[in-house]
C-alpha cells in the first residue's frame, strides 16, 4: 500500500506564516497577524478568515506576492524529507495556489490548495483531500498544527500535531497520534512510520 505524507504548509513546512509577510507590504501586519492568530486558534473559521485576508492582501500585485513567497524560509529538515520523497509527499494548504507557486516549484511535490476561478475563491477542505487520498488505497500520514488542520488530522491513518513554529492547538493534539516540536524529530518519526 502506498504511503502518503500530507503536510500543512504555513507554520509546518514554512518557518513563518506567509500571509503576515505579505501584509507587511501594505503596512497591515498587525491586522493580518491578529486574523491569523484568531484563525489558528479556531476562534474565526478558516474559510471566513481566509476570505477576509484574501480581500485585504489581493491589493498586492501578483508579481510582488510571488517575489515575496520566493523568499519564504522553509524548515530545512522537512524540505529535505520532501525532496527525498517527492512522489510520496503532498502539501495540503488553505493558502492560494497562485500565491504559493514559488514554494510549490521549490518543493516539487503535489499540492492541494485554495484556488481562484475568475473572481470566485474556492477554499480547500483539507479533510476531504485526505479522505480522497485514502480512498485511492493510500495510507495517509498527516502533519499540521492549527484548527484548519484538525479535519486533515482526523481523516488520516496516522496524524502528527507539529509545533515547529507554533505550539499545536489543543484540538490538533487531541486527535493526533504523535506530537512533535522540531523538524529533525518529525522527519525521523516519518521515516519510521
Amino acid at each position: 500500500m502506498r504511503k502518503i505524507y500530507a503536510f500543512d504548509l504555513d507554520g509546518t513546512v514554512t518557518t513563518v506564516e506567509t500571509l503576515p509577510l505579505l501584509a507587511a507590504e501594505l503596512n497591515l501586519s498587525a491586522k493580518i497577524n491578529l486574523l491569523t492568530e484568531l484563525t489558528l486558534s479556531g476562534r474565526i473559521p478558516f474559510e471566513i478568515s481566509f476570505r477576509m485576508r484574501y480581500g485585504i492582501l489581493n491589493r498586492i500585485p501578483l508579481e510582488r506576492i510571488v517575489e515575496i513567497m520566493a523568499t519564504v524560509p522553509l524548515d530545512s529538515s522537512i524540505e529535505k524529507f520532501i525532496g527525498d520523497n517527492r512522489n510520496d509527499c503532498v502539501l495540503v494548504t488553505g493558502n492560494l495556489d497562485r500565491w504559493i507557486e514559488p514554494i510549490a516549484v521549490r518543493l516539487g511535490c503535489e499540492i492541494y490548495s485554495s484556488t481562484l476561478y475568475g473572481e470566485r475563491l474556492r477554499i480547500i477542505d483539507k479533510g476531504a483531500v485526505v479522505r480522497r487520498l485514502r480512498s485511492q488505497s493510500a495510507r495517509v500520514i498527516s502533519i499540521g498544527e492549527s484548527f484548519n488542520d484538525v479535519s486533515m488530522l482526523e481523516a488520516a491513518d496516522v496524524s502528527i500535531a507539529y509545533g515547529g513554529v507554533h505550539r499545536p492547538i489543543a484540538a490538533a493534539v487531541s486527535v493526533a497520534d504523535f506530537v512533535v516540536f522540531d523538524g529533525d524529530t518529525l522527519c525521523r518519526l516519518l521515516t519510521t512510520l
